[in-house]
């Protein structure tokens, strides 16, 4: 739950340009969050070496591999059908093909995808990229093959990811791996293992290469950016056994999103996600300081109960969240808030719910990501607590938050109207040919007329009308940021 589930995106098919004398041809798809699709970026260029291009046409792929969600119950149904999908085709069409499971599936499934189910040739862990051609030469012997082994240094930070299917324009940085939160409902922890961050150096150098290559705004990726700690290497809670000089020495969030901003002034820079527990001063003050880091702050809370709270194993009261928000509201008066909400947490109460409802309304979120308590297998939750609330009450509580926040995003939508907002365009509107889409400093999509501007342009847009979710304008000249 902690990660950006983009419905949109999923099961996307990534698609590269053709690098001469690959012979092989990789299908590639992704299921789950925004970690999940960069890390397809990252598998495809480790193949890329390995003499594969890609795909999109399931039918003629020597290998096809999908990336996998362990984090929804709906990520993995959808998943099992097109394994049997993708078997289906190699039975009846091309019996060389190779299937394999990538991801936070592959790590909880292994046994059942290989041995029991036996529905793919190679099953690979989010820390085993690297091992892909290794592995791959044992399924060309006829072997199956797996790698689930969760390291404790992995970050991938040598790679520079190939960019699929994108604009050209924003690109994921992937910061940390792993978590050390322990959420009782949330699979991460086993299966993305502890947390390790990156070295700072190689995530400026990707974001020069980023700009280089034309790239205007990069978002830094993690299950917890805010709990971000380099000191030369190694997991985060072995931080206290670090030398006094990598102490001093030691780059947290707040330093990395500074030099992140000053390496490219005018390359915007978002993050996420957030966790309240280690969200601190340091970074709204940062901020508020370079005018290139974007206004908007993904920050999670999943209950508005402490009792909740307290079972889901969040490590911060009510109360200590709202003093977060008042923070962020008094430096960054103009900052876009949006959240992650769980409803139906077992032994939730109508008067848990209702506290959720009134932290809400003291937030007035600008936009959020609401679901129904999903039992996962090997969360502490699914392991020590039943799973007692009632669909029906589920789904009830659901629809009361899912219409609180459309109230309460309308309310944030229509503060925009008759000022002037910077848009970054990235598309084509989907509901019009001669308008461009593109995205706010916080996140709002914004549509106005194509005129004579292009994609990657920063555009100074005046807002004359809004829907709940989008804004709506004409453009007044190219900002300064170009």
């Amino acid at each position: 739950m902690e990660k950006i589930i983009d419905e949109k995106k999923q099961g996307e098919t990534l698609i590269l340009d053709k690098k001469e004398g690959n012979t092989r041809k990789l299908f590639i798809e992704s299921y789950g969050c925004a970690m999940n699709f960069s890390d397809s970026e990252i598998v495809a260029s480790i193949l890329s070496e390995q003499g594969y291009n890609t795909t999109n046409t399931l039918e003629e792929a020597d290998l096809v591999l999908v990336n996998t969600c362990s984090i929804r119950d709906k990520a993995e149904q959808t998943v099992r059908k097109r394994l049997e999908k993708y078997n289906a085709v190699k039975r009846d069409q091309n019996p060389n093909m190779k299937v394999g499971v990538l991801g936070c599936m592959a790590e909880r499934l292994k046994t059942k995808f290989l041995e029991e189910e036996k529905i793919v040739d190679l099953v690979v862990g989010p820390d085993a990229y690297k091992d892909l051609p290794n592995l791959l030469s044992e399924v060309d012997e006829g072997r199956e093959a797996i790698n689930v082994i969760l390291s404790k240094e992995e970050t991938y930070g040598d790679i520079a990811p190939v960019r699929l299917n994108t604009n050209g324009v924003t690109a994921f940085v992937s910061i940390t791996r792993g978590c050390d939160n322990m959420c009782t409902f949330c699979v991460v922890p086993f299966t993305r293992g502890r947390e390790r961050s990156r070295d700072p150096q190689s995530i400026v150098e990707e974001i020069d290469d980023l700009w280089a290559k034309g790239y205007k705004e990069v978002t830094l990726l993690g299950q917890n950016v805010d709990s971000y700690l380099w000191y030369g290497g190694g997991l985060k809670k072995d931080f206290i056994k670090a030398s006094d000089i990598q102490k001093a020495t030691a780059v947290n969030f707040a330093k990395l999103l500074e030099l992140c901003a000053q390496a490219q002034p005018k390359m915007r820079i978002r993050f996420s996600t957030s966790n309240p527990q280690d969200f601190t001063m340091d970074v709204i003050e940062t901020m508020a300081k370079y005018n290139n880091i974007c206004n908007h702050i993904h920050l999670p809370v999943q209950s508005g109960s402490d009792r909740i709270l307290k079972a889901m194993n969040r490590l911060h009261t009510r109360e200590e969240y709202f003093e977060i928000i008042d923070n962020i509201r008094k430096v960054l008066p103009d900052c876009a808030i949006s959240q992650d909400m769980i409803t139906g947490f077992p032994t939730e109460t109508d008067q848990d719910h209702k506290d959720t409802l009134s932290l809400m309304e003291y937030v007035k979120y600008d936009f959020g990501y609401m679901f129904a308590y999903s039992e996962r297998p090997g969360t502490l939750a699914e392991r020590k607590m039943e799973d007692d609330v009632p669909e029906s009450v589920k789904k009830e509580r659901l629809k009361e938050i899912v219409a609180l926040q459309q109230e309460h995003s309308g309310f944030r939508t229509r503060q925009h109207l008759n000022t002037v907002v910077e848009v970054l365009i990235e598309k084509t509107s989907k509901k019009s040919d001669a308008h461009w889409s593109g995205r706010t400093p916080q996140n709002v999509m914004t549509v106005f007329p194509k005129e004579n501007y292009k994609i990657g342009d920063f555009v100074n847009v005046e807002v004359t009308d809004c829907t709940s979710a989008t804004l709506i304008g004409k453009a007044i000249a190219l900002s300064d940021n170009n």
